[in-house]
């Protein structure tokens, strides 16, 4: 039988049994903690972005200042869960499960931890003093803009606890209204509503946003492959 090439489908038969051997993995302690570290990623960041926009609309230095400090945690789980990931791979004799769901984990922590930066990036936006500035329009965005992003990584998030990828349409049609909403807050920008200096923050912000769609559409397609939905 010649090599599957990526992005053939899974006979019945070939993906019932992926499904399975899949599925076992998580009855041994390696991959259940494996999995257990990366919900735990997942909510760290998804409470970020609120946090992030929060603090911005409120001009709350004090959630600020918190989220700021709690980057850290971000990037010392990323880097716990890659070791952990290696570990397991260095030490095993991987069958395909076991080696698709490591290295999709190995695909799926960067994506994490370069959304905890985004939101921390929003975070800091809310101590140069840009909030007073806002008017209701821009705010209004930018509230629709962290509504949406936080519900896209909470739908994903859900889909890798699951092992699904009920959400991935969803998710992706989000996305195109994020993307919108990031043409709508540069339109109404372009008019001069705020100054210069506020203009381009808001800007960098709007891109932010942007990004973090990305980061979670992405998300959503490397689970389509975990899962054997491809």
């Amino acid at each position: 039988m010649p090599a599957r090439k990526r992005g053939d489908v899974l006979t019945s038969e070939d993906g019932n049994q992926y499904q399975d051997n899949l599925k076992r993995l998580f009855d041994t302690d390696e991959f259940e903690a494996i999995e257990t570290l990366v919900i735990q990623l997942f909510g760290l960041v998804g409470g970020h972005l609120g946090g992030a926009t929060e603090a911005l609309l409120a001009n709350d230095a004090t959630i600020a200042h918190d989220l700021i400090a709690r980057d850290s945690m971000v990037d010392e789980l990323y880097h716990k869960i890659q070791r952990f990931a290696y570990q397991v791979l260095l030490t095993h004799v991987p069958g395909e499960a076991s080696m698709r769901y490591l290295i999709s984990i190995l695909r799926i922590i960067p994506e994490l931890e370069r959304s905890g930066d985004l939101a921390e990036h929003i975070a800091s936006r809310a101590l140069r003093g840009i909030t007073p500035e806002l008017t209701p329009r821009i705010r209004g965005i930018i509230a629709q803009m962290g509504q949406i992003g936080v519900k896209m990584w909470r739908l994903t998030a859900d889909d890798f606890a699951d092992h699904l990828t009920t959400h991935l349409d969803t998710v992706e049609s989000l996305d195109d209204e994020l993307d919108d909403l990031q043409v709508a807050l540069i339109a109404e920008l372009a008019s001069g509503a705020v100054s210069i200096p506020v203009t381009i923050e808001l800007a960098l912000i709007a891109r932010f946003y942007e990004r973090f769609g990305d980061h979670a559409v992405n998300l959503g397609r490397v689970l389509s492959g975990l899962w054997g939905r491809e």
